[in-house]
């Protein structure tokens, strides 16, 4: 059954999200800052002129934009989603963003008659493409129900956590996870080749370990070979290890290992790579240590 689909966001993640949910046969409208990328057009889209118009062509409308402020001024802003809205109609945000702030944009969006869902995901480019994306969903069990096959197009592993801003609270929960443990990766590799290892030898010995993990398989490896272009650029991964320590605070709780990470990405940026690709953290490890992964070294 063909559903009137709206997606605002069209960036790395959301351009492919976008050309998935079109692929499954559904009527397509977008908008986005940028101008909209060709994959989106060839695969049927229909180019609105504000957030305004796709709110009200669409049935269910997806955001999937960078931060807090961004979500706030498409849904509520002039010329947002809110403005289009009618009773029935359906916001599933997918970006990542504030659990608090969610919860307030959800009442407020049920306020005019509509559901919501927040829906962020992990999985980065890669997986947007694949359509194989984890995604984490906080809202109402029977709005989550309605909407999961769309979901389904976008991902694989899709889970109802609870109610409004849980899929954002259990999203920043694994970027704390991801974040700890590209550090963890990045200082292994440091310390390895330093001390006259072959980084990528010893990469391919630890993934038949304990030690083995997604992480060490994807990102070790653009460590080893350099490739940081970017899937999830280090910019947006500040940005939600931010939100993990302003909700910890909140809750008078402590994340030593969270903040410790925060800072090193903060050196990162302050070197100009806030644009690479997350596993570029090792790049901040390698300055602190004088030595680059895989270069010569007189260790041994």
């Amino acid at each position: 059954m063909s559903i009137k689909i709206g997606f605002i966001g069209l960036g790395i993640m959301g351009a492919p999200m976008a050309v998935r949910l079109a692929q499954g046969g559904h009527a397509l409208f977008v908008h986005t800052r940028s101008q909209v990328c060709e994959e989106v057009t060839a695969a049927g889209a229909t180019v609105c002129a504000s957030a305004t118009e796709v709110a009200q062509r669409a049935d269910v409308i997806f955001t999937m934009v960078p931060d807090t402020p961004d979500v706030e001024r498409v849904l509520f802003g002039e010329g947002g989603v809110a403005a289009g809205l009618s009773a029935g109609k359906t916001v599933v945000d997918m970006s990542s963003i504030s659990p608090m702030a969610t919860k307030d944009f959800a009442r407020r969006i049920e306020a005019l008659g509509a559901e919501w869902l927040d829906a962020p995901v992990s999985g980065g480019e890669v997986g947007a493409k694949a359509g194989t994306l984890s995604i984490m969903v906080g809202g109402e069990e029977a709005t989550f129900a309605r909407i999961k096959p769309l979901f389904e197009l976008m991902g694989k592993n899709i889970t109802r956590v609870g109610g409004a801003g849980a899929g954002q609270t259990t999203k920043v929960a694994n970027q704390i996870i991801v974040a700890l443990n590209i550090a963890a990766v990045g200082e292994a590799l440091v310390f390895a080749s330093k001390a006259g290892a072959d980084p990528a030898k010893v990469r391919e010995a630890l993934m038949g370990g304990f030690a083995s993990s997604r992480i060490l398989e994807v990102h070790g490896e653009r460590m080893i070979k350099r490739t940081f272009n970017p899937g999830f650029r280090i910019a947006l991964h500040q940005k939600d290890l931010n939100l993990a320590l302003q909700s910890a605070k909140a809750m008078n709780l402590a994340l030593p290992n969270t903040a410790g990470t925060a800072q090193l990405m903060q050196a990162a940026a302050a070197q100009g790579w806030d644009q690479l690709d997350h596993s570029a953290l090792v790049r901040a490890l390698e300055v602190m240590g004088n030595h680059e992964v895989g270069s010569t070294t007189d260790a041994g």
